[in-house]
C-alpha cells in the first residue's frame, strides 16, 4: 500500500513522456479532414496511411534516414573512443592542468551554440568539408566531446584505484590493467555516454543547417523540416507520418543500448 502513490507517479510519469509519441501516430492516421476539425479526436475515426505514402513519394525519407544513422553512429563511436583515454588521464592523473581542462570543458557547454557557427563554418570552408556528411560528423563529435568527457571522467573517477593497484601487485602492467579491471567496470559509463552521443547527433538540427545545402546529402531533421510550406504552414499528415517514421531508428538503437547497459550495469556490481 506505500508504493501505490510511487507506482500512480511512476505511472503519470510514463503516459506524459508516451503522449507526444501517441499523439504523433494519431495525426499521421488521420485523414486531412479529421485533421481539420475544431474538435480534435484521440483515435482516428478513419484510418488511412495515404499520410505514410505521401511522405515516402514526396521525400527522400529512406535515404536521409541512412544518412542520419551514418553520421549518428559515427560520431557516436569517434566520441567514445577519443573520449575513453582522455577522461582516464584526467580522472587518475591530478594536476592543475587536468583541473583547468575539466574547468574549461564545464565552461564550453555554458556558451550558446550560435556564437560558434561562423567560425566553426569558416573552418569546414577551408578544410573543404561544407556541404559532406564527413565535415557534420566532425561537427558532432566537435559538439558531444566535452560533455562524454565530462561524464566518463566521473565514472572513472568512481573506480576504485585500489583496484588497479592491486592488478599491479599480481603483475599487471597499467594497460593489462586497464583493459582487464577498469574496462568492465566502465561499461555502463561507456554505453551511456554512446547513447548520448548518438541521440545528440540523430537530433541535431542547427550545424546540419548551416553544413548542408545539397538535397542529397541532407539529414533527416532537415528533410522533416521540408514538409512546411513557404507561408510557414506544416503539412500535418506528411509530416506526422515522417517524424513516426524518424523515431524508429533511434528507438531500435536505444532497445539494443538498453541491454548493454543492464549487462554492464551487472558485470559492474559483481566485479566491483
Amino acid at each position: 500500500m506505500k508504493r501505490i502513490p510511487q507506482y500512480l507517479a511512476l505511472l503519470a510519469y510514463m503516459a506524459f513522456l508516451i503522449f507526444p509519441l501517441l499523439w504523433l501516430l494519431s495525426t499521421a492516421l488521420k485523414t486531412p479532414q479529421e485533421m481539420a476539425q475544431l474538435h480534435p479526436t484521440w483515435i482516428p475515426r478513419e484510418p488511412t496511411l495515404a499520410n505514410f505514402s505521401a511522405a515516402f513519394e514526396e521525400k527522400d525519407l529512406v535515404g536521409a534516414a541512412l544518412r542520419s544513422v551514418i553520421v549518428a553512429l559515427s560520431s557516436s563511436l569517434i566520441t567514445v573512443v577519443i573520449a575513453l583515454p582522455a577522461s582516464y588521464a584526467l580522472a587518475r592523473y591530478r594536476s592543475a592542468i587536468n583541473k583547468g581542462a575539466l574547468g574549461w570543458v564545464l565552461l564550453s557547454q555554458v556558451f550558446p551554440f550560435i556564437l560558434i557557427i561562423i567560425p566553426l563554418f569558416t573552418i569546414m570552408v577551408k578544410l573543404d568539408l561544407v556541404n559532406t556528411l564527413a565535415g557534420l560528423v566532425v561537427v558532432h563529435v566537435t559538439f558531444t566531446l566535452p560533455f562524454a568527457l565530462w561524464m566518463l571522467q566521473g565514472y572513472v573517477r568512481s573506480v576504485p584505484p585500489q583496484l588497479e593497484e592491486a592488478a599491479a601487485v599480481d603483475g599487471a602492467g597499467r594497460m593489462r590493467a586497464i583493459v582487464s579491471v577498469v574496462a568492465p567496470l566502465l561499461a555502463p559509463g561507456v554505453v551511456a555516454t554512446l547513447l548520448f552521443s548518438f541521440i545528440s547527433s540523430w537530433n541535431e538540427f542547427l550545424f546540419a543547417l548551416v553544413m548542408l545545402k545539397d538535397p542529397d546529402v541532407i539529414t533527416l531533421p532537415l528533410l522533416l523540416a521540408s514538409f512546411t510550406g513557404p507561408e510557414g504552414v506544416a503539412r500535418l499528415g506528411p509530416l506526422a507520418a515522417a517524424s513516426v517514421m524518424a523515431t524508429i531508428p533511434s528507438l531500435v538503437f536505444f532497445a539494443i543500448i538498453q541491454r548493454r547497459l543492464k549487462s554492464g550495469l551487472m558485470a559492474g556490481a559483481v566485479k566491483g
